[in-house]
């Protein structure tokens, strides 16, 4: 079965993302080259600050390292001593929201947009992203547009997430599939952090 659509004329991609929104990322991508990614890896309150300068909710002593790569700061909520590990990418196009504790491993992706294969532009689609409090996302791992990664959950490796992942479990491979419940020795609930508001 021949599943070719032909189109009568050139199809054209329009950008419907406002001026508004290209200027900040233009004055964020000086910031970024400049002040932002040659600090020292300790200097974690002075990227803090700069992330809050640029719209960024980002909790007490969350760590953003400085080869980390973020999109759109103001899509951006970071909880306590939640980490993004040198080379992420994050593509906060849409909202990423990282719980308290949770961790982002080196060169993980974590892409809120895609484009509409079905429309002949490829228009942007955008869906926001949610890693739950203590869950690690490992090393060039991708969480794909929509995805909630559940409270204390692991993605391994390289892993490819299309689907959401259930709280404290752990799952791997392309695409990710569900391995084992994670069971942690001895974790006392009320060590996390609470009445930290996000600032």
């Amino acid at each position: 079965m021949n599943t070719r659509t032909t189109l009568s004329k050139p199809s054209v991609y329009r950008n419907r993302l406002s001026a508004r929104n290209r200027v900040a990322r233009v004055l964020w991508g000086l910031v970024w080259t400049f002040l932002y990614r040659p600090s020292p890896t300790p200097f974690f309150w002075w990227r803090r600050l700069l992330l809050r300068c640029f719209g960024a909710k980002v909790g007490h002593k969350a760590n953003p390292y400085p080869r980390c790569r973020i999109w759109a700061p103001w899509n951006l909520t970071m909880g306590a001593h939640s980490c993004l590990a040198n080379d992420v990418d994050c593509y906060s196009v849409d909202r990423v929201t990282l719980g308290d504790f949770a961790t982002i491993s080196q060169q993980a992706m974590l892409c809120t947009a895609t484009h509409d294969y079905k429309d002949p532009n490829f228009q942007l689609v955008t869906r926001p992203i949610a890693i739950g409090a203590r869950a690690w996302v490992g090393a060039r791992a991708l969480i794909g547009p929509g995805v909630t990664v559940g409270e204390g959950a692991v993605v391994g490796a390289m892993s490819a997430v299309f689907k959401d992942v259930e709280p404290w479990s752990v799952v791997a491979g392309n695409p990710a599939r569900f391995l084992k419940q994670r069971q942690v020795a001895d974790l006392d609930q009320t060590s996390l952090v609470e009445g930290v508001s996000i600032q």
